[in-house]
């Protein structure tokens, strides 16, 4: 199983060569396509007016929209077209995580830009922690300084519950192109630690069965799964964390585990979130 078309989602309210460096990395590794998503939508009026007075500034608004739109393409096809030889730019006005939530039918696998800031502009950026609760399609989150996907050293964050399992399996390909590649779980309270190093030997054994040779470590202590996940990362000098995505809703709001907030808005390293 390979990718055959990578999405990548761009923002209109900052840089975006991080994710384009990624996605370009991405297709060219693996032989697919790159198709470009941005939207953008008109700010509901902090104000009331009528006639002219009003029409006026949305229509100033809506032709900056378009015009970013216009920049964003050029930027990304300036990005990609010299390294794939197949492109498409798909753009809207409309609101960035409805409209890409549309289009992830068409991908196998969505990249975009970490988001840190704790409310998300929803008409200028896609927000991670929605699509990869929402998409259907493992996400790559890349942060703002990464140069490339570096697969030389890739860390599967494991728990033994359904998310897992499905992105191990998304990240097949990943895995198999990674030069090392490490499975850790950290021991919950009141477990065994014998269970979990059970557990990682067992998800070991079906990598192999793949042909991908993977390492396993399980932390002495429980707790802390953040940081020692992080200090894993940074003993095996990870590139990119392999990891489920857990949430729930709540309110028709998204409410994710420590690990997947932490992984889809501030992560260190690229990490490939699928649910």
């Amino acid at each position: 199983m390979d990718y055959k078309t990578v999405m990548v989602g761009l923002a209109l309210d900052r840089p975006n060569d991080a994710c384009l460096r990624v996605a370009g990395d991405i297709a060219e590794r693996f032989g697919a396509r790159v198709v470009g998503v941005a939207a953008s939508d008109l700010r509901p009026p902090m104000y009331f007016a009528e006639g002219d007075f009003a029409q006026k500034p949305l229509d100033e608004e809506a032709t900056a929209i378009q015009k970013r739109l216009s920049e964003l393409e050029a930027e990304f096809r300036a990005a990609v077209e010299k390294r794939v030889a197949s492109v498409e730019w798909r753009s809207a006005r409309a609101l960035p995580v409805p409209y890409m939530l549309q289009q992830a039918r068409a991908a196998d696998i969505i990249v975009v830009g970490a988001r840190a800031e704790t409310m998300v502009d929803p008409s200028a950026a896609p927000d991670p922690s929605d699509l990869v609760m929402r998409a259907g399609r493992p996400l790559i989150v890349v942060p703002p300084a990464v140069q490339w996907l570096d697969l030389r050293s890739v860390l599967v964050a494991w728990k033994d519950v359904r998310e897992a399992r499905r992105a191990v399996f998304d990240a097949l390909p990943i895995l198999a192109a990674a030069k090392e590649v490490t499975i850790a779980e950290i021991p919950e309270p009141d477990t065994h630690r014998a269970d979990a190093v059970s557990r990682v030997a067992d998800v070991a054994a079906w990598l192999r069965s793949h042909g991908i040779a993977a390492h396993t470590t399980v932390p002495e202590r429980a707790g802390g799964v953040n940081e020692q996940l992080e200090n894993i990362a940074a003993n095996v000098g990870a590139g990119a964390v392999i990891a489920g995505a857990y949430g729930h809703s709540r309110f028709r709001e998204w409410v994710l585990s420590g690990v997947t907030h932490h992984l889809a808005t501030e992560p260190r390293r690229c990490a490939f979130l699928s649910r």
